[in-house]
């Protein structure tokens, strides 16, 4: 067992397995053929002309067999990342996945279009643009886990709670994106929420602004969403799509540590108050003001993980119900 994770008992499922989801087929011509080696031992005359298909998003789903809920929860991992990040913990404690399980909600965690499992395109013929990664000082300031001028020392803000002697695990999480991908990201979100059905979405960071247009895109099956320090929103907010479903926005401490992140925090209350303006519930948290201190921008990798999936979990059963 990984240093630091929790002993647990077995977890009953009903369900589990995985599926693909959206996309769209793609004929590649006019590439030139060459000759290539997979292994040692073997070599062949490779023509990357053909029949693709790209932009499917992956989906692996569990069901507990004592189902709590009638709602499931679809977790929406933030840009350059997987949903990996909602499994586990860079330290080896158990994630989200794990938490919100053992709650009694079926799970499901997605790989969006070009992450992961879903898979990418390698051709400039189907996604044009170079792809970016982040570093790890980008990471080490973006995601509030000390000054940028701290990232050699890894020392880290005072109270900070994620587990920074596990950094370079974390960092491991990266893995590229392709910045023109947003419409696409949302088709293949919408048609996971096609083969899911009515749901709650839990989205982080960049996710917000998948699954704030998805909720547009599909109101009838986006019952509600929990915004975990939300990064975009949808460009409109229309009352037929919002009314009357609950909403959590969550945002750790630290907000204070770059102009990015109070212009992003200002975007969110002001997306927060249209949604309300429409007919929203709309919840907020600011987990530092509610007496949580020390939380980054990846609440569900801090040290008190659990203790904020059990408070959100109460917020569900006590709003979405």
């Amino acid at each position: 067992m990984p240093a630091g994770q929790a002993m647990n008992p077995p977890l009953a499922l009903a369900d589990f397995g995985s599926f693909y989801a959206g996309g769209r087929q793609v004929r590649i011509a006019g590439l030139p053929a060459r000759d290539i080696a997979f292994t040692q031992t073997a070599s062949l005359a490779y023509d990357p002309n053909g029949l693709y298909h790209f932009e499917q998003a992956y989906v692996q789903y569990f069901v507990p067999a004592a189902l709590a809920h009638p709602l499931p929860i679809v977790l929406l991992h933030g840009g350059g990342m997987t949903g990996a990040m909602w499994e586990q913990t860079p330290d080896g404690r158990p994630g989200w996945l794990q938490h919100f399980l053992r709650q009694g909600f079926a799970v499901y965690v997605v790989d969006n279009v070009e992450r992961g499992r879903a898979g990418w395109a390698p051709f400039r013929e189907v996604w044009p643009e170079a792809p970016i990664i982040r570093n790890a000082e980008e990471s080490w300031s973006l995601f509030r886990f000390g000054r940028a001028e701290d990232f050699a020392a890894r020392r880290a803000f005072d109270g900070q709670r994620f587990p920074v002697s596990a950094f370079d695990a974390f960092i491991r999480h990266a893995v590229p994106r392709w910045l023109g991908n947003n419409d696409a990201a949302l088709e293949g979100f919408c048609a996971v929420l096609d083969r899911v059905g009515p749901c709650l979405v839990m989205a982080h960071s960049h996710g917000g602004e998948v699954a704030y247009r998805a909720l547009h895109a599909r109101p009838e099956l986006v019952r509600g969403v929990i915004g975990v320090e939300p990064s975009g929103f949808s460009p409109e907010v229309a009352a037929a799509s919002v009314a009357g479903k609950p909403f959590l926005f969550v945002y750790g401490d630290y907000l204070d540590a770059t102009p990015l992140w109070e212009r992003l925090c200002d975007a969110g209350r002001a997306y927060a108050g249209e949604l309300e303006r429409q007919g929203a519930r709309v919840t907020a948290w600011r987990l530092a003001d509610m007496g949580v201190a020390g939380n980054s921008h990846m609440p569900m990798m801090d040290d008190n993980s659990d203790d904020i999936a059990a408070r959100i979990g109460a917020w569900i059963r006590g709003a979405a119900a």
